[in-house]
C-alpha cells in the first residue's frame, strides 16, 4: 500500500471520530436527564402508636347470660366435636392431645391441667375460666391471649358460642349454676312505664295516663294437659328422636336412655339397673307432671350434668302432648290434674 492510500484511511478514521463526537454533543443538548426529586417507589411506614394512648380493651360482645337460657346443648356438642375434637378430649381423666382436656373446664383455673405445656400467653392469664372469659376466648383466641398456640381463628356467632359453653358446662360431676340473666335483661328492656309504650304491646290501645297492657298469659300446664292429644305426643317423641335412646313398652330394655313405661309419678331414677347420671340420682321425689314439664323444657338446666342429649322442647303445648303420651304408658294411668 502506497502513502496516498494510507493517508486516505487515516483521513476517513479522523472524520468518523469527529462526526461521532459532534453527534454526542448534539444528543446531550437535545436530551437532558433531570435528577428525580423523590423515589417513585414509595414505601409507607407503619404508623407509630401513641404510647400514651390507652390499650384497646376486649371487644364488646353481647351479654352471654340471656343467650345461655336458650342455648342448645346438642348443637354446642356438635360444634365442639366438629371443630375442637382434633385437639381436645372431653371425658373425665382423658389424656391431653394437641390441646388440654376440656372436661370440667367451666370455672376451672386457667392453664391448670397438670402436665400440659401451656403457652406463656395463657400461663400469664390469672383467674378462672368464667362464663364471660370463655365467651371472649372463643370469639377470638389470638386477641384474647396474643401469642397463644391455639390455631382456631374464632367463632363470630354469639349463640353458637353460648351453645358450646353450655355444652362444656355439662361436662362436670357438679356443674356450676347458669348465670342469672336478670340484670342483663333489665338493662336491655325498654322503658314501658309510660302511655306511649302501650303502642308496642300487641292488641293494646294507647290511652293517656293508662298503664301498659300486658299480653295474655300462656295456658297453664294443667289446662294444656286436659286437652292434650296423646297420639300427637307419640308423634312428637318421633320428631324429637326419643326412640333413638328410649323404649316405651312394658318391660322394654334400656338403650342409651332408660325405658319410659310407667314413668309418670315414678321416681326420678325409676328403672332398676339403669346407670343414671349423678345429676338425676340426686333428684328426689316422683316424676310429677310439673317435674316432667321442667325436664322436657331444658334437661341441662333442670339437672346440670345430665347425660340427656335433648336440648329441650320450647313449645308448652308439645310438652303437654308428650307428657299425655307418657301418662298413657301405664296399666293404671295417673289422674289428670284439675285446672
Amino acid at each position: 500500500m502506497d502513502s496516498m492510500e494510507v493517508n486516505k484511511v487515516l483521513a476517513a478514521t479522523l472524520v468518523a471520530g469527529i462526526a461521532f463526537f459532534v453527534t454526542g454533543l448534539i444528543g446531550d443538548e437535545l436530551v437532558r436527564v433531570k435528577p428525580l426529586k423523590e423515589s417513585p417507589l414509595k414505601i409507607a411506614a407503619a404508623p407509630v402508636q401513641n404510647a400514651s394512648a390507652p390499650a384497646q380493651g376486649p371487644a364488646a360482645l353481647p351479654a352471654l347470660a340471656p343467650l345461655l337460657v336458650k342455648a342448645d346443648v346438642g348443637a354446642g356438642e356438635a360444634i365442639a366435636k366438629k371443630v375442637c375434637s382434633a385437639c381436645h378430649v372431653f371425658v373425665a381423666g382423658g389424656a391431653a392431645g394437641i390441646g388440654p382436656n376440656l372436661y370440667n373446664v367451666v370455672g376451672r383455673e386457667r392453664a391448670s391441667v397438670p402436665g400440659y405445656n401451656y403457652s406463656n400467653a395463657l400461663k400469664e392469664k390469672k383467674g378462672d375460666w368464667s362464663w364471660e372469659e370463655l365467651n371472649h376466648w372463643l370469639y377470638k383466641p389470638a386477641a384474647y391471649a396474643p401469642g397463644t398456640r391455639m390455631g382456631y381463628a374464632g367463632l363470630s356467632s354469639a349463640q353458637d358460642r353460648a351453645n358450646i359453653i353450655d355444652y362444656l358446662h355439662t361436662l362436670s360431676p357438679s356443674p356450676l349454676p347458669l348465670p342469672d340473666p336478670g340484670a342483663a335483661e333489665v338493662a336491655a328492656k325498654p322503658d314501658v312505664t309510660g302511655p306511649v309504650a302501650t303502642a308496642n304491646v300487641p292488641g293494646a290501645t294507647p290511652v293517656a295516663g293508662s298503664a301498659p297492657t300486658k299480653p295474655d298469659a300462656a295456658p297453664s300446664l294443667d289446662v294444656l294437659l286436659v286437652s292434650a292429644d296423646a297420639k300427637k305426643g307419640q308423634a312428637d317423641t318421633m320428631k324429637y328422636a326419643c326412640v333413638a335412646c328410649h323404649s316405651f313398652n312394658e318391660g322394654g330394655k334400656a338403650g342409651i336412655g332408660p325405658n319410659l313405661y310407667n314413668v309418670v309419678n315414678g321416681p326420678h331414677a325409676h328403672m332398676a339397673g339403669y346407670d343414671y347420671s349423678a345429676a338425676l340420682k340426686a333428684k328426689q321425689g316422683p316424676w310429677t307432671y310439673a317435674e316432667l314439664d321442667k325436664w322436657l323444657e331444658k334437661p341441662s338446666a333442670y339437672a346440670p350434668g345430665t347425660k340427656m342429649a335433648l336440648a329441650g322442647v320450647s313449645d308448652p303445648k308439645q310438652r303437654a302432648e308428650i307428657i299425655a303420651y307418657l301418662r298413657s304408658l301405664s296399666a293404671d294411668p295417673a289422674p289428670l290434674p284439675t285446672p
